[in-house]
């Protein structure tokens, strides 16, 4: 498919408004096109509309979309289905004036109903990211010529060029960039570039790692956003950023470990895309200036990783994470990675990892947790994950998002806060007074 459909941008382009537009054009053409029946028609739209809110609750109420809905995804599809029986009853009534308005009704009614439901969530941004498939440009890495310096006081002794692009870069890690997966079928991974790391002479950067949700994608459109915030605002600097892939594909759950049935995922985050890291990037050597993070299931994969591999990760992001991997479906996860094993399953809560760390393990690595707060499904894991960090030693940042849910809102948010929050221990930003 054409690379430009597949990075079209779904929530942040007028795309939405457009379809309304048409949609409700549509609807007049069939409502008010000579001979009129226009009660009958309304009734009709008006009870599919109905009809397709109760079934959304009913569904919430089931929990099929695992967690509540976000504000106004009920509406869209109630709208939409609204709109797109009024576009049947056109099609299936003459003159065919109305019946060509009854099919442009339909399509741009249910591809605004799905549009609608997408913003309320606003994580996909693209349709590459809702196929689980990459559509970014191939990455040109920069040489290896990192300028040398203290990167505790990098955010002093930083002075940016006249020439430094005014934004980071996003690229695919594909073909001879690709970083090797080992025993994992991961998908190409993006990287992030900010402003200083696209310089003659660049300074070694912190590196983030970040895995998004499931279903989801290597999608670094939300990161590479709040990155470029912060970047604009500090002399071009930022994070390098690598978003992978702990999923394999939208429909799988890996739940973070490495297992016969996913494969190696642990070993290919923790392991090989550090590997590639340190020989391709202009990255600070010292683990201290590394994050693992991650946003709902990646955030889950992100509080794992940090707190087993300390000497690793030296710093950790989990926004909007699940308690622990496989929360959603306990006995699934059992059966499927641990072979049946619920003692292996339950070593693996980060709560658990914490608790049998030894004193010191974790001093002078910092845990941020966020969550919104409406998301009374995630919300609560996070809260108890904190207090778990603070007592192993973690310094711990929380961050509520007011009034969001499980949702894009809360992951700007999470983000936005995270990254300026972080700054300090990177060598980005000053310390806190």
């Amino acid at each position: 498919m054409n690379r430009f459909f597949l990075s079209f941008e779904l929530i942040d382009s007028p795309l939405l408004v457009i379809c309304v537009v048409v949609a409700a054009l549509g609807v007049l053409v069939v409502v008010l096109w000579p001979p009129r029946r226009i009660l009958r028609t309304i009734l009709v739209g008006l009870g599919a509309g109905v009809v397709m809110y109760v079934v959304a609750r009913v569904l919430e109420h089931f929990d099929v979309f695992q967690g509540p809905l976000p504000a106004g995804a009920d509406f869209w599809a109630a709208g939409g289905v609204a709109a797109a029986a009024v576009g049947v009853v056109g099609i299936c009534r003459r003159p065919w004036v109305r019946r060509i308005g009854g099919v442009v009704t339909v399509l741009a009614a249910l591809l605004a109903a799905a549009l609608g439901v997408n913003a309320s969530y606003g994580v996909t941004h693209n349709l590459a990211a809702i196929l689980g498939v990459q559509a970014l440009d191939p990455a040109s890495l920069p040489q290896q010529e990192a300028a040398a310096g203290d990167p505790a006081t990098l955010y002093q002794t930083w002075e940016p060029p006249a020439d430094m692009p005014a934004k980071g870069t996003v690229s695919a890690l594909t073909g001879s960039t690709r970083i090797p997966t080992g025993q994992y079928a991961a998908r190409d991974a993006s990287l992030y570039l900010p402003p200083a790391a696209q310089v003659a002479n660049p300074p070694a950067l912190p590196l983030l790692v970040f895995m998004m949700g499931q279903p989801g994608s290597p999608d670094p459109t939300s990161l590479a956003k709040a990155l470029d915030a912060f970047a604009a605002t500090n002399k071009g600097l930022a994070p390098i950023a690598i978003v992978v892939d702990q999923l394999t594909a939208p429909d799988r759950d890996p739940a973070c470990v490495d297992s016969s049935k996913y494969g190696a995922v642990a070993t290919y985050i923790n392991q090989l895309v550090p590997q590639w890291a340190e020989q391709n990037l202009n990255i600070v050597k010292d683990h201290k200036y590394w994050i693992i993070g991650g946003f709902s299931n990646g955030g889950s994969c992100a509080a794992v990783y940090g707190t087993k591999y300390p000497e690793t990760w030296g710093q950790m992001l989990d926004v909007m994470g699940n308690e622990f991997p496989g929360s959603e479906h306990v006995d699934q996860t059992v059966a499927d990675v641990y072979g049946g094993d619920a003692a292996a399953f339950q070593a693996n809560k980060p709560s658990v990892i914490m608790a049998a760390a030894a004193p010191g393990t974790y001093a002078g690595h910092t845990a941020v947790f966020t969550w919104g707060s409406l998301d009374t499904t995630y919300g609560p894991g996070q809260l108890a994950n904190s207090q778990a960090a603070q007592a192993a030693g973690f310094t711990v940042l929380t961050h509520i998002v007011n009034g969001a849910g499980h949702t894009g809102e809360a992951l700007d948010g999470s983000l936005a806060y995270a990254i300026p929050a972080l700054a300090p221990v990177l060598g980005l930003a000053a310390p806190a007074s």
